[in-house]
């Protein structure tokens, strides 16, 4: 669980981010949850569009997301969606809350 400071840190490491994923017609499928499970595993925080022909609310896919991915919402602005997860990996710098 993130503190709001903690929460706060890193909104303001993934404002200067692109959104590395976009989330449309399709939704989720298991090539999408292994794209985003192995973004997570390599950069810990990823930011993630979802297109406006998605079959979710942005709300919706956020909470599924962050159970399929075992990671921890840190926002949603509009149509944006930030999620973080600790990578146990060596080699991948970590974000330092």
């Amino acid at each position: 669980m993130l503190t709001s400071k903690q929460r706060a840190k890193l909104k303001s490491i993934a404002a200067n981010e692109p959104a590395i994923f976009q989330i449309g017609k399709g939704a989720i499928s298991d090539n999408l949850i292994e794209g985003l499970d192995s973004a997570l595993s390599r950069r810990e925080l990823i930011k993630i569009s979802v297109l406006k022909n998605c079959d979710y609310e942005a709300d919706d896919l956020m909470r599924l997301l962050e159970m399929k991915l075992r990671a921890e919402a840190v926002c949603r602005i509009g149509s944006k969606i930030v999620l973080y997860r600790y990578s146990s990996k060596e080699g991948v710098k970590h974000i330092e809350l």
